[in-house]
């Protein structure tokens, strides 16, 4: 009689241990892939980042935009944007 309880008693924690791994596995898989699909847009978006950085740099070295007021003021924003962007891939 006490054999036949404790045989039940494990095999309801076995059940349960079970399921509560399966669930917790199924979570698991799912952060991941969460994961990835971030870690796959911030590349994307790194590599966007150093494109236009080299863009703007070989923009800059011609130096066109400096002599016009408003245009060279747009310019060096978009400099000072740049600039944020990449420390932030820095950081990273």
């Amino acid at each position: 009689m006490i054999l036949e309880i404790i045989i039940i008693i494990l095999g309801l924690l076995v059940v349960i241990f079970g399921y509560t791994t399966f669930n917790l596995l199924r979570k698991n898989e799912r952060a991941e892939d969460i994961i990835v699909s971030q870690q796959e847009f911030i590349n994307k978006i790194d590599k966007q980042i150093t494109f236009t950085e080299k863009k703007l740099n070989q923009i800059d070295e011609k130096g066109l935009f400096k002599s016009d007021d408003e245009i060279g003021w747009f310019f060096n924003e978009i400099k000072v944007l740049q600039k944020k962007l990449s420390q932030f891939k820095i950081n990273l």
